[in-house]
């Protein structure tokens, strides 16, 4: 009789639940049971663990061996309980000493070499080892630089089965080769189908993955270009729409850019979402710059939201988390995919719940939206050039529900681009870095100014907040009220508004909104003309 225990570790979405890998054997007929609520492809360790072992050297008991994952109440998947199954059985075979097994966590696939790969959700694994007061973590070699993002917690990174037994016993450690030969990104195989640049996700930022472009690049658009700031600056929503060809998609392809690098708990959430995807990048553990995700009009609402079969997987709202999810031809999406973003802009998160368990994703993203005027896209109230009949006009616009654009803060037209502006010398507008800077000033002045709060842009401020702590300049917010009270906007409508102005105040460096803030707020709002410049901080 024979028993040794181990750790390894469950992921329910982002969140970990350390599970206890016991292994016990019993004189009777050679077999090898696993309980505990393994699903299928945990089922199937049992081939890979018993070729892994044998494969490294070391002896399969020749017994009744089983082996149970406690909490048995957690729903339990995927191949990363191999490497602690397999030594809590040769702990258990006296190979090694259980002792020397009781404290460690192993996260890893075993291939049937003996190899040990790669799996996701490395990050937030260790991260809930760490929380419940584990201090070694044994990881592939690959995933070491992820896992060692973790402070406190000694990482061991091995490539095989049996450096690892050499390890615990005290024995010399061979030297294995490098895992797959001319193979240069060993996460790859970790990638699922439907993500990646595929759907638009580049964790990297817009700003890394497409260095050769400026918002200098932008001809003309003033007041897209004043709106794409605003947003940067306030985590604010925003609507762009205009014809084709006018430079929505250069704008918003620009907007991660201008945001401030990610803060090292921002890094961590984006990186454990990215962990659990199989995204990150070879060679960069950690992201810290702001995610772009640009999923294509045919994406369904799992794709979008997060779902799948079994546990869920996070969707495009939380690979754009921290960053920017940008939705190009917005009104081409499915209905039902758009509505079902309402929740998450509200909540900052998203919860799925399947038969399999419930899952919490973050999904604290700013959205920008892009559409046309019309089917044909030439619709505008300053030329005859579109062909479509207003019935069709109606319906096309009538794709964007109102609930949803009610939770955009900024609404926008992008107008067609003049043969003077496009051929004009010596006409280009600021530069990215230039207004970078502003919005990180303006950032910093938001911060300060919610210091001891939980909120940290002044999109995430609550409306009752913002009316009771932080008040306008007397009677900046009459035009905005006069609104209100003609149905023009609504109380939410109006909480925007208040929230855009103060980010408009931010960036022209003044300690509250005045009226010409606010009513530049409700021009960028509503997109109705009110005679305000749009340049931030203009006479």
């Amino acid at each position: 009789m024979g028993f040794a225990r181990t750790c390894s570790v469950a992921l329910v979405g982002v969140d970990g639940v350390v599970v206890e890998v016991q292994a016990d054997l019993e004189p009777g007929v050679a077999a090898f049971t696993l309980v505990g609520l393994p699903d299928k492809s945990l089922t199937e360790s049992k081939d890979r663990v018993r070729a892994a072992v044998v494969n490294s050297g070391a002896e399969w008991p020749q017994k009744k061996l089983t082996v149970g994952l406690s909490p048995a109440s957690v729903p339990k998947g995927g191949s990363g309980f191999d490497l602690a199954i397999a030594c809590a059985a040769l702990g258990a075979s006296e190979r090694i000493d259980p002792r020397a097994l009781a404290d460690i966590v192993m996260i890893g696939e075993l291939g049937l070499d003996g190899r040990v790969r790669p799996v996701r959700g490395v990050l937030p694994a260790v991260l809930a080892a760490a929380d419940a007061g584990y201090e070694q973590v044994v990881v592939p070699e690959c995933a070491a630089a992820e896992a060692a993002l973790v402070p406190g917690v000694s990482v061991l990174g091995v490539r095989t089965l049996r450096q690892l037994v050499a390890v615990l016993t005290d024995e010399p450690v061979p030297d294995e080769d490098p895992d797959e030969q001319g193979r240069t990104d060993p996460l790859a195989g970790l990638r699922m189908p439907g993500t990646g640049t595929a759907t638009g996700m580049h964790g990297m930022g817009a700003a890394q993955y497409d260095h050769g472009h400026d918002l200098a690049d932008v001809v003309g658009q003033l007041a897209a270009r004043t709106a794409v700031e605003v947003a940067a600056a306030g985590g604010h929503h925003l609507f762009l729409e205009g014809p084709p060809g006018a430079g929505k998609t250069m704008l918003a392809e620009r907007l991660p850019a201008i945001l401030p690098p990610l803060g090292r708990g921002e890094s961590l959430e984006v990186t454990a979402v990215h962990s659990v995807a199989g995204l990150l990048p070879p060679g960069k553990p950690l992201v810290d710059v702001a995610p772009y995700c640009a999923p294509h009009h045919s994406a369904t609402m799992q794709a979008l939201v997060g779902g799948g079969q079994g546990v869920a997987r996070p969707g495009a709202v939380s690979l754009a988390h921290r960053g920017v999810l940008f939705l190009d031809e917005t009104p081409e999406f499915s209905s039902h995919a758009l509505d079902a973003l309402r929740q998450p802009l509200e909540s900052g998160h998203v919860v799925i719940a399947r038969s399999a368990g419930v899952v919490r994703f973050p999904a604290r993203f700013l959205m920008v939206l892009a559409a046309n005027p019309c089917p044909c896209g030439r619709f505008s109230q300053r030329d005859t050039l579109c062909e479509c009949s207003p019935a069709a006009i109606r319906r096309y616009q009538a794709r964007l529900s109102g609930p949803l654009l009610d939770r955009v803060d900024l609404r926008v037209e992008v107008d067609r681009v003049t043969r003077s502006q496009l051929t004009q010398r010596g006409a280009r507008g600021e530069s990215t870095a230039t207004v970078a800077d502003r919005v990180r000033e303006a950032r910093e002045r938001a911060a300060a100014r919610l210091t001891d709060t939980p909120w940290r842009t002044n999109s995430e401020v609550p409306g009752r907040e913002l009316r009771s702590r932080w008040y306008a300049s007397p009677g900046a917010m009459d035009d905005a009220e006069r609104s209100l009270e003609r149905g023009a906007l609504t109380a939410r409508g109006l909480d925007r508004v208040l929230r855009v102005a103060w980010t408009v105040a931010d960036l022209a460096g003044r300690d509250r909104p005045e009226a010409a803030d606010v009513t530049l707020a409700l021009q960028l709002r509503t997109g109705v003309p009110r005679g305000v410049p749009m340049a931030i901080g203009a006479p």
